[in-house]
């Protein structure tokens, strides 16, 4: 069985790649002296490159791009309910620490 090559999967692929190689930047960029500090600005950046990487997966790799616009969008709505309760439990726990 041939298979061919699929260009938009490649480019999801480079693209879900590009977000990784980001996170890791931003993962060594909160340290200070060879010490892992918490840093807000990189927690917030990991949870929205996650939700950003939850998107991509759901619409490419489980085909919800071809599915019906109930289900696309239901899809979507869970990707805004885990970032309000991700970001909103950080920020939060930040706030009262």
């Amino acid at each position: 069985m041939a298979t061919g090559f699929n260009k938009r999967l490649f480019l999801v692929w480079l693209v879900l790649s590009a977000i990784t190689v980001a996170y890791l930047l931003i993962d060594h960029s909160a340290e200070k002296h060879g010490v892992r500090t918490a840093s807000g600005v990189a927690s917030v950046s990991a949870i929205v490159l996650a939700l950003v990487k939850v998107r991509i997966i759901l619409r490419e790799f489980m085909e919800v791009r071809e599915a019906p616009r109930l289900l696309c969008l239901a899809t979507d709505g869970l990707v805004v309910v885990m970032a309000v309760v991700m970001l909103g439990a950080y920020l939060i726990g930040r706030a009262l620490a």
